[in-house]
């Protein structure tokens, strides 16, 4: 008789001790739970021993990446009733030690493995990133870090972004808009913001595949360095802006931006790079990029937060994104990021908050995925396929949930005069 999934239900909610809120589906055809709630499909045995060696978030992470487990129905519904069992029981979560002391607990753990076959340890997947924890954010431990995430090839890449080739939070007028004039816009935001002038020169830190330094190039007369540490990048950058004839006006580099000397710029732009580096470095990060500005340049620092906590020493890196999408990368509070980049020196003139535009992005780099998802995971391999998958939803519903934000900072380097050079009435950009 199949019942697999009536076991797996009852032993969840055993371990969990609260109902499981998706349907399961198991290895034997059978179902339990909720008819009309999103469906968990437990394709194999396989699946119950990557939970058993490694419970919570990472043995999940694991058993979808390696395919033994799957969603069916709408990801984002499934996504936010298992974030409370799994994502959001964090600080609160007793320890596995704590846990198997309680008879309920030991006796659902028992029925598992049980179910679950010879609870031998399996090989995590290859996506996973395996490193020692020492020595984080060297130029090259970054090097690798960037390498893991970027160069995974860049016609995956144009199949998740679309035409923009712009892989940070675009700027929307109406979540009706698309996708490509959400991202022109943000980049014309970006180029407003610093107030560019034809001649001056502009620093683009962590420059992608080059759409920022286009931008600024071709509608602003600005001549532009692009660094990044992606070769794979920076080969697609200079192809496209050979492409747009602006050879002249655009150099891409494979440089690390603590490596830069050619300053001083007139402005400076870091789009989504300052989450790769990392608390203990980010003071250097706001002093390098301090010392690359004139007085009176201005820094435009576009970047993800997270929510505070009481106890900063509790931080942990997200155990998902840490092994499979951004190894070693770290979010700091709004707060934090704005004191580091005072204490370089820099005068903090304007933070606008973009929560809301992350989702909405990234549910339509969800959607370009899915869309041709067999490509995608011919180019890619189906393993990364679905962690992109799974991280571009999960954080899409982070951003929804206020669990995360992103903001774009804009500080300059006053010199000590005082003239900073803005406005009186700042937001001349809007």
């Amino acid at each position: 008789m199949a019942d697999a999934a009536l076991r797996l239900k009852s032993l969840f909610e055993q371990l969990l001790g609260t109902p499981v809120p998706v349907r399961i589906r198991a290895w034997d055809g059978s179902a339990a739970g909720p008819p009309d709630a999103p469906t968990l499909v437990v394709r194999n045995r396989r699946a119950l021993r990557r939970l058993l060696w490694k419970p919570g978030e990472l043995g999940m992470a694991r058993a979808w990446v390696s395919g033994d487990l799957e969603i069916e129905g709408d990801l984002y519904a499934a996504l936010d009733a298992l974030s409370e069992l799994v994502w959001e029981r964090g600080d609160d979560a007793r320890t596995l030690a704590q846990a198997l002391r309680d008879p309920e607990v030991r006796s659902a753990v028992r029925g598992l493995v049980k179910l679950g076959g010879l609870p031998l340890p399996l090989a995590p997947p290859p996506e996973e990133v395996r490193r020692s924890r020492a020595h984080l954010h060297t130029k090259r431990t970054d090097r690798r870090a960037i390498g893991h995430h970027y160069d995974v090839g860049n016609d995956f890449y144009e199949i998740v972004l679309g035409p923009s080739m712009v892989y940070s939070c675009a700027y929307w007028e109406s979540p009706d808009g698309t996708l490509e004039d959400a991202q022109r816009d943000k980049l014309e935001l970006i180029c407003r913001k610093l107030e560019l002038t034809p001649g001056q020169r502009l620093l683009d830190v962590g420059c992608g595949w080059g759409s920022m330094a286009i931008h600024a190039a071709r509608e602003y007369g600005v001549s532009v360095v692009g660094v990044t540490l992606s070769q794979e990048q920076a080969a697609y950058a200079r192809k496209r802006v050979a492409g747009e004839g602006l050879t002249d006006k655009v150099e891409i580099r494979v440089q690390d931006y603590r490596d830069v000397t050619d300053g001083p710029y007139d402005a400076v732009s870091s789009v989504g790079m300052a989450e790769h580096v990392g608390a203990e470095r980010y003071l250097e990060y706001a002093e390098v990029l301090h010392s690359l500005l004139k007085p009176g340049g201005r820094l435009l620092n576009h970047q993800i937060a997270r929510r505070p906590h009481r106890d900063e020493s509790a931080y942990n890196l997200d155990e998902f994104i840490d092994s499979y999408v951004f190894p070693d990368g770290e979010l700091a509070p709004i707060g934090t990021t704005v004191t580091q980049l005072e204490r370089a020196g820099l005068e903090v003139r304007d933070v606008e908050v973009i929560r809301e535009h992350y989702a909405l992005t990234l549910r339509r780099w969800v959607a370009n995925l899915e869309a041709d998802w067999a490509r995608a995971s011919r180019l890619a391999g189906a393993g990364r396929a679905r962690v992109w998958r799974l991280y571009m939803a999960a954080s899409a519903l982070a951003f929804e949930r206020n669990r995360i934000g992103v903001n774009q900072v804009l500080a300059v380097r006053t010199p000590d005069s005082g003239d900073s050079g803005m406005p009186l009435r700042a937001r001349t950009w809007n």
